[in-house]
């Protein structure tokens, strides 16, 4: 199966990758975080990186998603979807540090892009409070993260909400309770059940 895992900055969505992937004997595609040259600069000015931050993103997902899609060898487990990067741009579209502009040319991008993509066959969302991440952001000390508010985070996770009830139309979505983790093993066993389930879906998702 090709399983994404969904759900705001620090749920916890990197840490269940691994696991998930370990136990299902998957392999684990990790966010492009550690080798973004563009994440220092982001945080420090949004008005000038945001936009290509958001470029940059994309086609580096695309390419991961890509991959997964390709092999046809062996599972998958996605840390965040390519889906999910249309949520971060819309909200600093909105707030102002994206312009107009520069959002249409990310929106026609992604929808060129749309066209060749498969759905994840579940799609696991990490539901956790803004608050509980917030914690998690500063236990885990990145220097890039540590201009976060708890107000951009409640935005986040509103728009996190709505992209998953959006997405339950295309594909099954897996809403799990993250403010207290669970092992893979059990994970492993409700996205099977979730997985077993009869759907029919829509073709494609609207347009942003």
């Amino acid at each position: 199966m090709f399983i994404g895992i969904a759900g705001i900055i620090g749920a916890g969505k990197t840490t269940l990758a691994q696991q998930l992937a370990d136990y299902l004997g998957y392999e684990a595609f990790n966010e492009p975080v550690d080798d973004n040259p563009y994440l220092a600069d982001f945080y420090e000015d949004m008005n000038r990186w945001g936009a290509m931050m958001q470029l940059h993103l994309l086609f580096r997902r695309f390419e991961q998603h890509q991959r997964i899609v390709w092999n046809k060898e062996q599972g998958a487990v996605q840390d965040r979807t390519i889906y999910e990067d249309t949520i971060f741009a819309r909200m600093l579209h909105e707030a102002g540090f994206i312009d107009r502009r520069d959002y249409e040319t990310y929106l026609g991008h992604f929808n060129v892009m749309k066209r060749f993509l498969v759905y994840p066959d579940v799609l696991i969302y990490l539901r956790v409070t803004p608050e509980v991440s917030m914690q998690r952001i500063k236990e885990r000390g990145r220097d890039a993260e540590g201009g976060i508010t708890l107000d951009y985070m409640e935005k986040l996770h509103q728009g996190y909400e709505s992209f998953v009830a959006e997405m339950g139309h295309y594909t099954r979505v897996l809403t799990l309770d993250w403010n207290q983790y669970k092992e893979a093993q059990e994970v492993a066993r409700l996205v099977k059940e979730k997985a077993d389930e009869s759907r029919e879906f829509l073709r494609d998702l609207k347009r942003i």
